[in-house]
C-alpha cells in the first residue's frame, strides 16, 4: 500500500477550491486539467447516446472499438478492433495493467503521480530512473540499464516500463532516436512497455516527429490514451487501450478484460457514443484539436519564458500543457525565505503569492530539489466565454484575462529573491 490520503494533485485541487471559497485569489497551476468548454458536437453525441443504457460488452461495443482502431491506423499502427479495450478513463486501464502483468515496474523520474501508487497497490516494487536532460517521459538509457542490473542484484524483478509521450510533468516529447533506444533495451531485457500517449494529440507543432514504441516494439507495447486532455473531457472519463497482437498481447488483453468485468463492467453507453465519434476524427473535430494544441503551446511557452527570466532552468515545452522549472540557481535567495525543498517551495508560492503548483517530490522527484510542475492549461479563463475567446485567438497570451494571469505570475517569480 502507499499510505493514506487522496492523490496529491486531486488533494491540491480540493485545497485550492476551499481557499477560493474563503475569498482568496489564487492562480491555479497545480492541476492538469484542460480548462476548455465542451466542443458542441461532442455534447450532441452524448445526448444522442442517452438511450444506450444497457451494459454491453466489457471491452466496448464494436462501433467504438472500430473507431479507436482507425485512430491508431492513421498513426502508423495497424490495429484490429479486437485489440482495443475502452474504459471509464485511462487511469483504471493503467491500474488493470499493473494487476494483469507480473513483475516490478520501471518509471521515469519525475513522472505522473499515479504510476507509482498504482504499482504499489498491485504489490510491486517501483524503480525510478532519472530522465535525460533534453526531455522527460522516458528514462535515460544508461541509467535504465544500471537500474535494471541493480534491481536484479537486490532481488527485484523489473518486467514493466512506463513511458509518457508527450510527458506529464515536463511538457516535452522524447525524440524518435531516444524512443528506439529505450525499445532496444526493452527487447534485450524482455520488458513490457506501457506507453501512455494521452497527450499525443497535444503536440504543439504538428510537424514534430512522433514515434510510438508500438511502432518499434509492436509485440511488447501496450498503448493507453483517452479524451481527457486533447478534448478537455476529464470529467466524462473516456479511456482506451491498444494491446499488441500475438499470444502474449492477447493474454494481457484477456486478463485486463477479466479485471474490468469485476471492477467497472463497461464504459457507459453514452460515453461510447462520444468516443466512437471522437476517435473517427471528422474534419470539424480535427480543426478543433489543432486549435486546442495551438492554445496549449502558446500559453505554455509564455509561462516557460517567465520561469527562465526569473532564473530557473527549464526544458522548453513541446507537448501537453506543463512546464517543469528548476530553481536551484536561486537556492540561496529562496533559503532566506525558509525554502529548503520542494514542499517548502510549494507552500511559499501559495502562501506568499497565491500561486498553486505541484511540488516535484509528489512526482517522485528528489524532495530536496527546488522543482515543481506548473499546469498552464488553467490560465485560459474562468468562464466558458473567456475560454472560447482564448481558443479562437491568434495571440491568446495578449487577451486581457490571460495577460492578467501571466502578469501576476511574472510579478511573483521576478520577486522570489
Amino acid at each position: 500500500m502507499t499510505g493514506h490520503g487522496v492523490s496529491p494533485n486531486l488533494a491540491l485541487n480540493q485545497l485550492v477550491d476551499e481557499r477560493r471559497a474563503n475569498g482568496e485569489s489564487i492562480v491555479h497551476l497545480g492541476f492538469g486539467e484542460a480548462r476548455l468548454p465542451v466542443f458542441a458536437p461532442l455534447a450532441e453525441r452524448l445526448a444522442s447516446g442517452a438511450g444506450r443504457n444497457a451494459y454491453g460488452p466489457v471491452a466496448g461495443g464494436l462501433d467504438v472499438r472500430r473507431a479507436v482502431a482507425g485512430y491508431f491506423e492513421r498513426r502508423r499502427l495497424p490495429t484490429d478492433p479486437g485489440h482495443i479495450v475502452v474504459a471509464p478513463g485511462s487511469k483504471p486501464l493503467l491500474m488493470a495493467l499493473q494487476l494483469a502483468v507480473p513483475g516490478d515496474v520501471l518509471l521515469p523520474r519525475p513522472c505522473w503521480n499515479t504510476y507509482a501508487p498504482q504499482a504499489r497497490l498491485a504489490g510491486k516494487r517501483v524503480y525510478g530512473v532519472p530522465v535525460p536532460g533534453a526531455c522527460g517521459g522516458v528514462p535515460g538509457p544508461a541509467a535504465l540499464r544500471e537500474t535494471i542490473r541493480d534491481a536484479r542484484r537486490s532481488g527485484g524483478d523489473p518486467r514493466v516500463i512506463v513511458l509518457t509521450l508527450p510527458d506529464n510533468p515536463t511538457g516535452t516529447l522524447a525524440p524518435p532516436s531516444l524512443v528506439r533506444e529505450i525499445c532496444d533495451i526493452a527487447e534485450e531485457e524482455d520488458l513490457l512497455i506501457v506507453s501512455d500517449e494521452i497527450y499525443r494529440d497535444v503536440v504543439h507543432d504538428p510537424s514534430t516527429p512522433f514515434l510510438s514504441p508500438a511502432e518499434t516494439a509492436p509485440l511488447r507495447t501496450v498503448v493507453t490514451s483517452g479524451l481527457s486532455k486533447s478534448l478537455a473531457l476529464g470529467g466524462w472519463r473516456i479511456g482506451v487501450a491498444r494491446f499488441p497482437g500475438g499470444p502474449r498481447g492477447e493474454q494481457i488483453r484477456d486478463t485486463v478484460v477479466s479485471i474490468a468485468s469485476e471492477v467497472w463492467s463497461t464504459l457507459a453507453g453514452p460515453m461510447q457514443e462520444v468516443a466512437a465519434y471522437a476517435f473517427s476524427e471528422p474534419p470539424e473535430l480535427r480543426g478543433h484539436l489543432a486549435a486546442c494544441a495551438r492554445l496549449h503551446g502558446a500559453v505554455a511557452r509564455a509561462v516557460h519564458t517567465i520561469m527562465v527570466d526569473a532564473g530557473a532552468t527549464c526544458r522548453p515545452p513541446t507537448g501537453a500543457f506543463y512546464v517543469y522549472p528548476d530553481f536551484e540557481p536561486l537556492r540561496a535567495q529562496l533559503g532566506r525565505h525558509g525554502v529548503r525543498d520542494s514542499l517548502s517551495f510549494q507552500r511559499h508560492l501559495l502562501d506568499r503569492f497565491g500561486i498553486a503548483v505541484l511540488a516535484g517530490h509528489l512526482l517522485d522527484d528528489d524532495e530536496k530539489a527546488l522543482r515543481f510542475k506548473a499546469a498552464t492549461s488553467m490560465l485560459y479563463g474562468s468562464t466558458p466565454e473567456q475560454q472560447t475567446l482564448a481558443l479562437g485567438s491568434d495571440d491568446p497570451v495578449r487577451l486581457p484575462h490571460v495577460a492578467a494571469q501571466l502578469s501576476r505570475i511574472r510579478e511573483a517569480f521576478s520577486s522570489l529573491g
